[in-house]
């Protein structure tokens, strides 16, 4: 994500990941507006006029996943459950297969997930579209 992608129309916060953009729930809207009040007051010592909304250490390069997922567990931030959340919902919406694939993610572990969550679509056939 760049930081254009982070849309504030002076009372709501959203980001732009599809059409139309997200809204961002508070308090984690007033966070990411100070976090970008933040970066565009403390720019890194080698001026990289990057657009990520978190840069890396490598010029014009996002910041490392497993870096950002680091920062973010030293704030108590507890990714594993909030990524598998947001699976589970992802998958009361759409088959297992097809939230694995647009995520990039083992198909079991979507199905795993999936048949936890009691998802409507348990009984979807990937692949079966002859019938």
């Amino acid at each position: 994500m760049v930081t254009d992608d982070v849309v504030h129309d002076g009372q709501h916060v959203a980001l732009r990941l599809g059409d139309p953009p997200t809204p961002v729930p508070e308090p984690v809207a007033a966070l990411l507006l100070d976090y970008l009040q933040a970066l565009a007051a403390n720019p890194p010592a080698i001026k990289q006029d990057s657009p990520w909304l978190f840069p890396g250490r490598r010029p014009s390069q996002p910041m490392n996943p497993g870096t950002l997922r680091d920062a973010l567990r030293k704030l108590g931030v507890p990714v594993e459950k909030g990524r598998t959340s947001a699976i589970r919902q992802l998958v009361r919406q759409a088959p297992a297969p097809v939230i694995a694939q647009a995520l990039g993610y083992p198909h079991k572990s979507t199905t795993r997930i999936a048949s936890e969550a009691g998802a409507p679509w348990k009984n979807y056939a990937p692949r079966d579209h002859t019938r």
